[in-house]
């Protein structure tokens, strides 16, 4: 029986002020963004929590923290996001310079749970921008290293150019993340350097992965058609649902379970997620135009 979350508090209802202090264009289309405190930081976040981002005038959206800051007091001085420009909000944050004011809300929803995979072999899954939600899991279990037994990193994007974090994944690699990587359409990457890789689903990664269902905990985020089918798949192979973790994407207006808009089936997806186990999402992930 799936327990659900209390609503956030009315100060996580009232925007601060941060302001971005560092820019890094990712691809044609996204960039990645870090953003300080003015002056009260918000709670600290968890990996997999999100924040509503205002663009002053414009309006706000949900964007998943791409990286953690804590200033030691439990709070969140530092955060990192990475965003796709797809509609006018994330246009005009897209385009935010250093030194631009914006206003975030936060903490919302439900983090990975990183540490109650401590012993087990960790399994990332992650479809094009889905690897930004996910980037904490990895940095985490890096730095607690010893905790965790294997750390598999399975990555899909729809072309070489439109990866996420090569140089980080190439880090990763070195650091010991077992790190495989595929896309829908060869091409030329980011350099301008051919693709050589695997061409095809993130999904036919997982066998060469050669994964231990038993001692694993899977962490999946991407497109619901991408997250759907490689859920099965790990299930298939023995995984059992609790231990398959995905990332509900909903459009949240509010962020504190007020307005429903955000209602998937029993869930409201600000408060009871993004991130549930697939024992819950399966059934509602299958229901169309839920």
């Amino acid at each position: 029986m799936t327990t659900l979350a209390q609503p956030a508090s009315l100060d996580s209802a009232l925007p601060r002020t941060y302001r971005v202090t560092a820019r890094r264009e990712d691809t044609e289309d996204t960039v990645t963004f870090e953003l300080a405190a003015v002056e009260h930081p918000m709670p600290a976040f968890a990996a997999g929590q999100f924040a509503m981002l205002t663009a002053f005038g414009i309006g706000e959206v949900p964007i998943s923290l791409s990286g953690l800051g804590d200033d030691g007091t439990g709070r969140a001085d530092r955060l990192q996001h990475t965003l796709r420009a797809v509609g006018a909000v994330t246009r005009a944050l897209h385009a935010a310079p250093p030194g631009a004011p914006i206003g975030v809300r936060g903490p919302f929803g439900t983090g990975w749970d990183l540490a109650s995979a401590a012993g087990r072999d960790i399994v990332i899954v992650a479809g094009g921008i889905g690897l930004a939600p996910l980037r904490p899991v990895v940095l985490g279990a890096l730095a607690d290293r010893s905790r965790y037994g294997r750390i598999v990193l399975l990555v899909g994007a729809r072309t070489p150019a439109e990866l996420l974090y090569p140089d980080e994944l190439d880090q990763w690699r070195r650091d010991g993340v077992e790190v495989a990587v595929t896309v829908d359409r060869p091409g030329p990457d980011a350099h301008g350097a051919d693709w050589t890789g695997e061409v095809g689903l993130v999904t036919a990664l997982l066998k060469p992965a050669r994964l231990a269902p038993d001692t694993s905990v899977a962490f999946v985020c991407g497109p619901d058609i991408m997250m759907r089918v490689t859920a099965d798949a790990l299930v298939s192979q023995g995984l059992p649902a609790e231990r398959v973790r995905v990332s509900l994407e909903r459009n949240m207006r509010c962020g504190v379970a007020w307005c429903g808009h955000c209602q998937l089936g029993p869930l409201l997806v600000c408060r009871d997620g993004p991130v549930v186990g697939y024992d819950v999402a399966a059934a509602l992930m299958r229901v169309r135009e839920l």
